[in-house]
């Protein structure tokens, strides 16, 4: 049994942050229903091109990540018979989940006050861009806005000197940290639920979860009162430990070392290289001698590891006590023997997709496929006690597709 089995989340929220959330409660096991525009849907189904990537026909990748394993209802909120639907949805379910801004909740009557009176016992979540207090609460935005370029990652990470910013690594970054976020504070509130019987508005914003990813960069430069810069890359990293950077392969791959006490595995390191002689080197002696000779360690440790492929490296170094890791792409990451171990990627329907990131009982995380737009619309009204001419009229007046 999942963990959330037997909660019912109404998903009123569209592209990708908040839903996100929704994917990672449905992945827990809730009962996530999500309510989209009786004719548009959610404008993320209109999503086929990322980039250089594009997506022709279904399933859409774009569409799925954020939503699988929910189960959708065309419903047009705006009229009065969109709402008694909405009243009935709410009154059966747990958690309500927006993404909607605060002059379109009102409009609807969504917002916490209109939910609560038809449900006091819900858990009210939404996620917003900018937070839900201050002088611009109001207003919307994206991961690229709001959490990219806003909280500081961009900045920080586009090395100085260079024109323009880096952009994001890939589409719904920062929604899908986000809406990850976001679930966790929804599971947190409905624990205080069961246990004091107290309901709670969980509040989540891609600018909040951009510092927060930022948090540990953010904290030196306001203790020393000095904004973190981006850095250069080169083909190593510390200046003072030839075990901490990066090293190209013969195939023109990397890899990247992170051993923090050079003295502690330089020796290991050697020996996984083939170059034994070198332990007993003295400049390599000591951490202090090691720091010493960074330069010299550094130029023998390009010239081996150049001599072999990824491949060979990853055989060699698989003994290596010490922390280190082949530089992947998004491919090569998906391929990994260590992803598969662990079921960081599922089969949803007909798409591999990756898992969100908590796992229980050290079980892999059971994906649904992501709904056909509106494709649960008449099995949702009839747990509600809709009656086939009753639905048979809604979808006639377009109150429900």
């Amino acid at each position: 049994m999942k963990p959330l089995e037997g909660i019912r989340i109404l998903e009123v929220a569209m592209y990708g942050f908040v839903p996100s959330a929704g994917a990672v409660l449905a992945d827990w096991g809730a009962d996530v229903v999500k309510v989209e525009h009786a004719v548009t849907g959610d404008p993320q189904r209109g999503l086929r091109q990322t980039g250089t990537f594009k997506v022709e026909g279904d399933p859409n990748p774009n569409v799925a990540h954020a939503n699988r394993g929910k189960r959708s209802l065309g419903l047009n909120m705006a009229t009065p018979e969109g709402s008694e639907v909405l009243d009935a949805l709410v009154k059966e379910a747990d958690v309500f989940l927006t993404s909607f801004l605060p002059a379109s909740r009102a409009r609807l009557r969504i917002d916490v006050d209109d939910i609560r009176a038809v449900n006091p016992h819900i858990v009210y979540a939404r996620g917003s861009a900018l937070g839900p207090r201050g002088p611009e609460s109001a207003k919307g935005g994206y991961d690229m806005t709001a959490f990219w370029a806003r909280a500081g990652t961009a900045v920080t990470i586009t090395p100085p000197g260079t024109e323009g910013l880096i952009t994001p690594p890939g589409p719904a970054y920062g929604d899908t940290v986000s809406g990850t976020n976001l679930a966790g504070g929804i599971a947190a509130a409905l624990l205080r639920r069961e246990r004091t019987g107290e309901t709670s508005v969980v509040d989540v914003s891609l600018l909040g979860s951009g510092l927060w990813a930022l948090g540990h960069s953010i904290g030196l430069s306001l203790h020393l009162d000095r904004a973190w810069e981006g850095v250069t890359p080169n083909a190593h990293g510390s200046p003072s430990n030839p075990l901490s950077g990066l090293y190209r392969t013969a195939d023109d791959r990397y890899i990247s070392f992170v051993m923090l006490q050079p003295a502690k595995f330089w020796a290991n390191v050697c020996h996984c290289l083939g170059r034994p002689e070198l332990a007993d080197d003295p400049r390599f002696a000591t951490a202090d001698s090691i720091a010493a000779h960074t330069q010299d360690a550094v130029k023998i440790l390009r010239e081996v590891i150049a001599g072999r492929s990824l491949a060979e490296w990853s055989e060699r170094l698989a003994s290596l006590d010490g922390p280190w890791a082949p530089v992947q792409d998004t491919l090569q990451a998906a391929a990994d023997a260590q992803v598969r171990a662990n079921g960081y990627i599922g089969q949803a329907g007909d798409l591999e997709l990756v898992s969100s990131p908590v796992q229980f009982d050290v079980e892999d995380t059971v994906l649904g496929a992501a709904p056909e737009f509106a494709a649960q619309t008449e099995e949702i009204l009839s747990e509600l006690g809709y009656d086939w001419d009753r639905i048979l009229a809604l979808k006639a007046g377009g109150v429900v597709t």
